[in-house]
């Protein structure tokens, strides 16, 4: 293998009412007063929010509220919530959602501190050196958020979605209760499998040698994913199937999948300026634009494609035309999304086709207005960019 530093100090609490504990969580961290950070009503009408208001004041903390996040969480109310802690001298963050109010919260944990602009940190002007603690009690198996280093937020004006990773901002725990997945739309089920295995394949589509035990533990994972995303929306109850969901979500973004790897994230970043543009569900997004990334980037590592048709897809290997089974691998993939409900096409996604100018907006964006390449397979510039958006139309 080659060599990694492995750091994911995330406590995880994991089974049924979890969430009951945070209070007592909290205290045993120092903290005494709470910003619990959260999106809609769903957390309020599932009656969850109050349950965890409960428990926090039983432990003796002060609680405060902050709602209002959305998909593509926005800077905006993360500079609300850096304005709130500091006039309340917030000393713990609570995430309680999605990835969305878990970025959220770590976006505000990181401005409090800050003297500048919170924002600096998601245009690579700077880099903290404290943070306020978060927690999260996720309510959605996707994005990983509540065991990872990462934060992804928008920035309405320009409409820029950026991302952030620093070891300070994982969460000090996260209490994950498979129950809280009940009541999520099929859409939202299939949104979050779609990402967790996105989240999977940027560091398993990426250079790196021979790592074999990280590589089967990559595979293992797709293939449980595989097994029970679609039992999740079939049976929206079935504990045994939301639970192996919601493990493997935190999984495949604390970094265990990729060991030894050196990460593409060419997906990611191509799929953050289609959120930052249209607003469009993340793991829709990601559905939309990978099998034109994958058949784009594919000759760069036939191989590797190919051992993924076979170990996960259980695709004969062929050999003398390793080429077919990449091929295969690739299309079935994409059959998988469309079994889900997910967009394989930009056109699909946006439910029209988009034009030339909008894609040559894209894909400058997503060089950061010429500032740099992505991907790992392959490096990918403003042309490179462009020619996967139009291969996705």
């Amino acid at each position: 293998m080659n060599s990694f530093t492995f750091y994911s100090p995330t406590k995880v609490i994991f089974g049924r009412e979890a969430e009951k504990q945070v209070g007592e969580e909290i205290r045993s961290w120092g903290g005494s007063r709470v910003l619990v950070h959260f999106g809609g009503g769903s957390v309020r009408r599932s009656g969850l929010l109050d349950r965890v208001t409960a428990s926090l004041e039983a432990a003796g903390l002060t609680c405060f509220l902050l709602g209002g996040v959305v998909p593509n969480p926005h800077l905006s109310l993360a500079r609300e919530g850096i304005k709130l802690c500091r006039r309340e001298k917030i000393d713990f963050l609570l995430a309680v959602g999605g990835g969305s109010a878990i970025d959220s919260a770590k976006c505000i944990a990181l401005g409090v501190p800050y003297e500048g602009d919170v924002w600096d940190f998601y245009a690579r002007k700077a880099e903290p050196t404290a943070v306020l603690p978060v927690a999260a009690i996720p309510t959605l198996a996707a994005a990983g958020s509540e065991t990872s280093s990462s934060s992804v937020i928008t920035k309405e004006e320009g409409a820029l979605k950026r991302g952030f990773n620093h070891a300070l901002i994982r969460p000090r725990f996260t209490l994950m209760n498979p129950e809280l997945l009940y009541t999520l739309p099929a859409y939202q089920t299939a949104c979050g499998v779609t990402d967790i295995m996105m989240h999977t394949f940027e560091r398993y589509f990426s250079p790196g040698g021979e790592n074999e035990m990280t590589d089967r533990i990559a595979e293992a994972l797709l293939r449980t994913v595989i097994q029970y995303g679609p039992v999740c929306i079939k049976e929206p109850e079935n504990y045994q199937a939301r639970s192996e969901i919601m493990w493997a979500g935190s999984l495949s973004h604390n970094h265990l999948t990729g060991l030894g790897r050196d990460g593409d994230w060419a997906t990611h970043q191509i799929e953050h300026e289609l959120g930052g543009m249209y607003d469009v569900a993340h793991g829709a997004g990601l559905a939309a634009v990978w099998p034109s990334w994958a058949r784009y980037v594919c000759p760069q590592d036939l191989l590797r494609f190919a051992r993924f048709g076979a170990n996960v897809w259980g695709i004969p290997l062929n050999y003398e035309h390793p080429e077919e089974t990449a091929a295969a691998a690739i299309a079935q993939t994409e059959r998988f999304f469309t079994s889900i409900g997910m967009p394989v096409t930009l056109t699909e996604l946006l439910g029209r086709t988009p034009e030339e100018k909008e894609l040559r907006e894209l894909a400058v964006k997503c060089t950061f207005f010429g500032a740099r390449k992505i991907g790992g397979l392959m490096k990918l510039g403003e042309q490179e960019i462009f020619e996967i958006y139009q291969s996705a139309l």
